[in-house]
């Protein structure tokens, strides 16, 4: 596949740093809409919507709301990042996303993960203590019914299904699955084994670090008898485009801090961010994906001679980032670092 270019967001609501004010979830829904819609215009490949189940995140429902950004767009992909599986009712995210895929016209893709923030499993219903053994069994179904159907099935945590019908069908022949992984090597190896894409989340640290888990999943791979060039793998890091690397870490630190004191994992577990730590994280060998268009060309440079990846999904503006700058960084990204970062990497094979 031809690289890709897209961003991600949490749908958190973050008071403002400097007035203290946090928009109406409202008003967040509506900016993602818009932030897709220019996503689109401009040539990104992908928009991508976490699911939350807290009052200071405005996305709960993401297959509803990537179906009002299938109304505005006409080309970019819509996923969800990620779907908590482990908490979810398979047969509802495959009828969802199938419904998405037919409004958008084969757009539709699900990156399914086990979960870091935790708070749909008591509202659900669901014990931690099964936390691994939901998702397996739960990934299963989910792959199960992108390959049959009537369906018959059984499993530990939900009904059996005798021959149910489980509609609509997408109009992709098989709905896109990924596999969103952390720091576990255990999640990486089976995503690998499945033979499904890999979505490796580098919140933090040294990237360097972080290539290890792209040759455990390709080695995996190979042993499961699957064809490691033929699985996609994906970066998804936060970060911040503007016209300088000074008003890029100027514009995002602010909000970048106040979000990890306000959003970052259970309520009352922020961590405080010095900008020290953050000018260090926006390096060229760190984390974060914060600079000028030519920054964010050479630092995605450097990660695919690391990961060899395919796609990149930066998780743009977290902590809410004015609107106006959201999206001139969308445009930025579109017009100046996606053209030249598929024409260096198709050149080089």
């Amino acid at each position: 596949m031809a690289f890709e270019l897209g961003v991600y967001s949490f749908g958190e609501i973050t008071p403002d740093p400097f007035t203290g004010q946090a928009p109406s979830a409202r008003q967040r829904l509506r900016d993602y809409v818009e932030q897709a819609t220019v996503a689109d215009q401009v040539g990104l490949d992908v928009f991508a919507l976490g699911e939350h189940h807290r009052g200071d995140f405005a996305v709960s429902a993401t297959s509803v709301v990537l179906a009002a950004m299938a109304e505005r767009t006409e080309n970019i992909r819509l996923s969800s990042a990620v779907t908590v599986l482990s908490s979810e009712d398979p047969v509802r995210v495959f009828q969802q996303y199938a419904t998405l895929d037919l409004l958008s016209g084969g757009r539709a893709e699900i990156i399914a993960g086990r979960g870091s923030y935790l708070e749909s499993f008591p509202l659900f219903g669901y014990d931690l203590g099964d936390y691994d053994a939901l998702f397996a069994e739960k990934l299963e179904l989910l792959l199960a019914l992108r390959e049959q159907n009537p369906i018959t099935w059984s499993g530990r945590f939900r009904p059996a299904l005798r021959d149910a019908d489980v509609a609509p069908r997408p109009l992709q022949e098989r709905l896109p699955v990924w596999v969103a992984v952390g720091g576990a090597p255990p999640s990486v190896v089976r995503a690998a084994r499945l033979g499904l894409p890999l979505a490796l989340a580098i919140i933090g640290g040294s990237l360097f670090r972080f290539a290890p888990f792209a040759a455990l999943y390709r080695n995996s791979a190979r042993e499961a008898g699957h064809d490691p060039d033929a699985l996609p793998v994906s970066i998804n890091s936060p970060g911040f485009v503007a016209p300088t690397s000074r008003q890029a870490r100027e514009l995002s630190y602010p909000y970048f801090n106040r979000g990890m004191l306000e959003n970052f994992h259970e309520r009352g577990r922020g961590f405080h961010t010095s900008r020290e730590a953050y000018d260090e994280q926006a390096s060229p060998r760190g984390a974060l994906v914060v600079g000028s268009p030519q920054e964010i060309i050479d630092k995605i440079l450097y990660q695919h001679e690391l990961f060899g990846h395919q796609r990149l999904l930066i998780q743009l503006g977290f902590g809410g980032v004015p609107q106006k700058d959201t999206l001139k960084a969308i445009e930025l990204l579109g017009t100046e670092v996606a053209p030249v970062v598929r024409r260096e990497l198709a050149a080089h094979g």
